[in-house]
């Protein structure tokens, strides 16, 4: 298939996920025969453990749409899409997770979206079954959280499940930070956006590759990457305390005047004192938390190491390739 020839780009970010890959390829292939041209089917293998690599060959060997991005260790699943999108070919990219909470056949109404003339189509979620009342709850505070801390019009209660035109994959390429937060920048590249709404499935097989620590950890670079508030959070505190020293110190003078019992001193003091710290320890954390990143992009490693791509028809083996 020449590269120039294809139409759709479908990006999988895949990570132990052997227990589910052949229904997620049989669903997928049925979806995009369907469509109107070539396509390729792009599984970027993140670091998994298990067989699902080798699983990903054997469609490989029978399926010359079919190409595998094997990582030399786990990247991270914004990582792992970034790389599906820097070896994309097509006019049009979808981006979709393997574990079939997003249904494939979706990305038909985003073709049809595409094909009305809007450049980014992204999959909104009006409910999200099979998840705890924890995820669903911290899920929906941290978009509505993001939005209102950034200039950015992040849309809300949508994840990684779009499609991007050929343009802003092009420029997607042109933003290096090491710290991604794709559906962010995907946002801030502007171009004509629109929303497809579905209700997103429970997990087929397989567990949430999205832990607690993980959830955090791309929570903090969504706010890192497109928000200054948290780090102004400093001064409005600073502002708050002086305000509440001030009270309280009228506060002290008039028990005074008037003779009255005042709390014991050093009770007040350690209360204050505890305060303060804890103040000063977050505020010290969020700068810190800047600070880092800053140093991330300073060091300029590459973003993720390729051990081996793998596609029918090139039989090809890279090893050790840098993206």
């Amino acid at each position: 298939m020449n590269t120039s020839d294809i139409r759709y780009s479908v990006v999988i970010p895949v990570y132990n996920e052997e227990a589910v890959l052949e229904q997620t390829y049989r669903r997928l292939k049925q979806v995009m025969t369907s469509t109107d041209g070539p396509y390729e089917l792009i599984f970027v293998n993140d670091g998994s453990s298990d067989r699902s690599a080798d699983l990903i060959k054997k469609f490989c060997d029978g399926d010359r749409s079919v190409k595998l991005i094997s990582f030399s260790r786990n990247f991270g699943h914004q990582v792992a899409i970034t790389a599906g999108m820097d070896y994309a070919n097509g006019s049009a990219v979808v981006v979709i997770d393997a574990d079939l909470q997003d249904p494939p056949e979706l990305i038909l109404d985003m073709i049809s979206k595409w094909q009305e003339g809007y450049e980014v189509v992204y999959a909104k979620r009006r409910q999200r079954r099979g998840e705890t009342f924890f995820k669903k709850q911290t899920a929906h505070l941290f978009y509505r959280l993001l939005r209102a801390s950034t200039d950015i019009d992040i849309p809300i209660d949508t994840g990684d499940f779009r499609l991007i035109d050929r343009k802003v994959c092009d420029v997607l390429k042109q933003c290096p930070e090491k710290n991604r937060y794709v559906r962010g920048l995907v946002s801030w590249v502007g171009f004509k956006q629109t929303a497809v709404e579905y209700d997103r499935d429970p997990r087929l097989a397989g567990e949430s590759k999205y832990p607690l620590k993980k959830m955090i950890k791309l929570c903090l670079d969504g706010l890192t990457s497109f928000s200054f508030k948290p780090i102004k959070l400093a001064s409005y505190a600073g502002a708050v305390l002086i305000a509440l020293g001030f009270v309280y110190s009228i506060f002290l003078a008039l028990f005074n005047v008037l003779g009255s019992a005042v709390l014991d001193g050093w009770t007040i003091l350690l209360a204050v004192e505890l305060i303060l710290t804890g103040v000063m320890l977050i505020m010290m954390g969020i700068m810190g938390e800047y600070m880092g990143r800053i140093y991330d992009e300073t060091r300029n490693r590459p973003l993720y190491i390729v051990r081996e791509s793998y596609r029918q028809e090139e039989k090809e083996r890279n090893v050790m390739k840098i993206g």
